[in-house]
């Protein structure tokens, strides 16, 4: 079936919202990994030495950004391409830093559904199923490149 065009536009349209108000999004974002998982905090540095999320924390927003972007750019690429392609450069970086945090599949799906809580309370009455499964699509195919990239490097570590 692939990803349809409704569903690039629904998660671009949605983004363009988000951008508006993206200081207080990411701060979002981090507090819903934390209250789904609170053991994820000593897996970001920028978030492992302090009770609270500091809220103008320059790493927090920069790695928050990034991480909505890419699942924008993983929209994109499912309708053009039919897949995700992160360069190899920047895959290979993605697979060793979250490969050396001990980043898991489960890891994963609590980012995912992290973000899924943050395009619905950016979107409000705005946001439909159909918009969220297309944020949650996208967001599959772009860890999944990461994940095939983590297992690569693990499997080349041992050998």
């Amino acid at each position: 079936m692939g990803f349809s065009e409704k569903q690039e536009a629904l998660v671009k349209e949605s983004w363009d919202v988000m951008k508006e108000d993206i200081h207080e999004l990411s701060l979002y974002l981090y507090q819903m990994i934390l209250e789904i998982a609170p053991e994820a905090k000593g897996l970001f540095s920028f978030l492992k030495d302090t009770d609270e999320i500091p809220r103008n924390n320059a790493k927090l927003r920069s790695h928050a950004v990034k991480v909505f972007k890419m699942v924008c750019e993983a929209a994109i690429q499912l309708r053009e391409k039919g897949e995700v392609v992160i360069s190899g450069s920047t895959l290979k970086y993605l697979g060793s830093v979250h490969l050396q945090k001990g980043i898991v599949d489960a890891h994963f799906e609590i980012v995912k559904e992290a973000l899924i809580r943050t395009v619905t309370k950016a979107m409000g009455e705005r946001c439909s199923e159909e918009m969220k499964n297309a944020w949650a699509e996208a967001y599959d195919q772009m860890a999944a490149a990461i994940i095939t990239e983590m297992k690569q490097e693990a499997a080349a570590a041992k050998a």
